[in-house]
């Protein structure tokens, strides 16, 4: 080992380190090291020339291990190993220290940070010297894609892999295709129909000839690695024949069995027991809801058979479930969100109070294909309201629930008062917000255009909804109890009916998926990107991607973004046909492999398998994501992860306890 030759080179960042960190002596006391040839710093390593001064000392040096001590790795290894590469170096024998997020930007004390500094970059020193040349994989793409989850992010994703000729499965848990903004009426700020834009995307997805669509399905079962996924899709059985259906509705007509639709209509109104659950539904055809169907549950009716016009017969009560393998090479995760439930603030009387409504029941209430046909009425179905409140931030902004800000719930109650204006003029507004959030382009116009319509703002957090008068103007009203911050007093606001604008929420299942997946998702429960700024649509896994809001609140603007970025990332892995996956993998020794199957057991991906045969256990190099699991797991300590093996990361402790006094670390 003493013959290396290490090349040093500590990044001032600009300012991001050097304004704490004394770059200038790390760098001189770096280049005292053992087996330092060479230590430089510079203002930005990560720039061209910053690379070029790199690739100039490994051929005029001859330059055998290279250190950066510059920011995090998952912002510029791949840069630095590039350079290492291009001027001849092996990209692995190359090692980063993190002098910025772990040391410059997390205090203010310089000398502190410049001991730190040269800890970390003494660790990288002792760390490379035992690095191991390694060579990428190769790994073929499989040009079919999946995608899971059929809502606005999900359709664009696959029509813009569809368009480029590629072929896709979507999957979608519900009977159609059209997600929550299936259930919209109108779009904010535009005030488009929302119907009118998305319907002829759906279409577009039912016809497509290279887009398999499965409603009614659900993922169960994932295996494989990027290139080679295998999906296990149950597809529900829809009591329903497609291949002879014509979608023509006589069977729903027929069906004499009504239940309260409690997913598309959030029990506004009822659909038929045999339903689509809209008229623009696609895929075409319906689903029997076996729950409440008469026949399942006493043998007798069969209406829906009895009046089917095809021929054969397209109702079919002997269908069962299809389990379905999928071959595909990438993985687009778009399975969007649910709405926060009202019910857990008591104090806004939802479920108590009649005349308290949702932000997504206000939205079928006003849509033309709605239960009311569009009107604005109390409960009662017949009254409208004369005085409406509107309130935001309904379980966001919350220490009790969500921290976060859901991003949409302005606009959309901008929106909701915009509606009540143009459908009762005569009626009062008031939305009772905390922040007025406008971020989008045309946003900021619209708020100001519900200020021209004369919609009442204030500003301050609803305390609580009652139906309790204490004057004769609020006797039959319901009160809504806030304090206006602007004027700086308390205020009892009586109206007719008062909308909730609940907070956009991962799914109940979300850490369920993401385990499915192999991938992570944050405390909320979103899915978690690679990196928040640089690479929002990846995960951690490699060949999983994410779009729209499963990955946190968004709009559908930037579902649309999301979903067609995911789209291009998954494109240009399949026009490359074959990719080269990182060599950090693991390795049993199955000359001294006991066979107890603990790593088998351990392993999140499934990439070890057990020889019956041998008793010995096996890692599958290609389904190995190099977690180092099963090196931590293993009681012999006969499995190696390579890039961290025990003398690259011991050499790397010892490094960086170079100033501590041994009577330290014995105490």
């Amino acid at each position: 080992m003493n013959e290396e030759k290490v090349g040093v080179y500590v990044c001032h960042c600009g300012t991001n380190i050097a304004k704490v960190v004394d770059v200038v002596d790390v760098a001189t006391w770096a280049g005292e090291q053992p087996n330092v040839e060479v230590a430089r710093e510079y203002k930005f390593m990560c720039s061209s020339l910053g690379q070029e001064l790199i690739e100039q000392d490994i051929k005029e040096k001859g330059l055998t291990r290279v250190v950066v001590a510059s920011c995090s790795p998952h912002m510029h290894e791949k840069t630095f190993r590039g350079a290492c590469e291009r001027a001849g170096l092996n990209p692995f024998l190359f090692e980063m220290a993190n002098i910025r997020e772990h040391d410059s930007w997390i205090t203010d004390d310089k000398v502190a940070a410049t001991q730190k500094a040269k800890s970390l970059t003494n660790a990288a020193i002792a760390r490379v010297v035992h690095h191991q040349p390694l060579e990428p994989i190769p790994v073929e793409i499989n040009p079919n894609t999946l995608i899971v989850g059929g809502g606005i992010a999900g359709i664009t994703a696959a029509l813009e892999l569809a368009d480029a000729g590629n072929h896709v499965y979507l999957v979608e848990r519900e009977p159609s295709i059209g997600g929550h903004m299936a259930q919209l009426d109108k779009t904010f700020p535009t005030l488009d129909c929302s119907a009118c834009i998305l319907t002829p995307k759906m279409v577009d997805v039912g016809q497509h000839a290279n887009i398999t669509l499965l409603t009614w399905s659900e993922v169960e079962e994932l295996d494989g690695y990027l290139g080679n996924f295998t999906a296990t899709v149950r597809k529900k059985a829809r009591y329903v024949n497609e291949e002879v259906c014509t979608g023509c509705g006589i069977c729903i007509e027929k069906c004499p069995a009504k239940v309260l639709d409690e997913v598309f209509e959030v029990g506004m109104g009822t659909r038929k027991v045999i339903y689509r659950p809209f008229p623009q539904a696609v895929p075409k055809y319906p689903v029997i809801d076996k729950e409440n169907c008469i026949y399942f549950l006493r043998g007798k009716c069969k209406a829906c058979e009895l009046f089917c016009p095809t021929e054969p017969n397209s109702i079919d009560f002997t269908q069962k479930d299809e389990i379905l393998k999928l071959q595909v090479g990438n993985i687009i995760l778009a399975t969007g969100y649910d709405l926060f439930d009202v019910k857990r603030i008591p104090q806004y009387g939802y479920g108590r109070l009649k005349n308290v409504f949702t932000s997504l029941e206000f939205e079928r209430m006003v849509n033309a294909s709605g239960p009311t046909d569009g009107k604005i009425v109390l409960r009662d179905g017949k009254t409208p309201p004369a005085s409406v409140a509107i309130v935001h931030c309904v379980g966001s902004r919350d220490e009790n629930y969500h921290k976060y800000c859901s991003k949409i719930c302005c606009m959309y109650s901008l929106k909701f008062a915009h509606l009540v204006h143009e459908r009762i003029p005569d009626a009062e507004v008031y939305n009772c917000y905390i922040d007025m959030r406008t971020p989008g382009k045309g946003y900021e116009e619209f708020y100001h255009r519900l200020l021209e319509e004369g919609t009442n703002f204030i500003r301050g957090k609803v305390a609580e909804i009652t139906d309790a008068p204490r004057i004769p103007a609020e006797e039959g009203k319901l009160v809504v109890q806030v304090e206006d911050t602007l004027i700086g007093r308390q205020r009892r606001v009586p109206v007719d009916m008062v909308i909730l604008s609940p907070a956009m929420e991962a799914k109940p299942d979300s850490k369920e998926v993401s385990q499915l997946f192999k991938m992570g998702c944050d405390f909320d429960g979103f899915f978690t990107e690679r990196h928040p700024k640089l690479d929002p649509v990846a995960t951690m896994t490699e060949g999983i991607y994410i779009a729209g809001a499963c990955q946190g609140p968004k709009d559908v603007p930037e579902s649309v973004v999301q979903g067609a970025a995911a789209a291009a990332r998954v494109a240009g892995l399949i026009n490359r046909g074959t990719v080269m996956m990182e060599p950090v993998r693991a390795n049993i020794d199955q000359d001294k492999c006991s066979g107890c199957r603990i790593c088998n057991n351990m392993c999140p991906y499934n990439a070890i398998v057990f020889h019956e045969d041998r008793h010995v256990s096996e890692v599958i190099t290609a389904l190995c994501q190099g977690c180092g699991t099963c090196v931590a797991a293993c009681p012999s300590g006969i499995i190696t992860g390579a890039h961290f093996t025990n003398d690259q990361v011991f050499s790397e402790i010892e490094g960086i306890l170079w100033d501590v006094r041994p009577e330290k670390v014995l105490a």
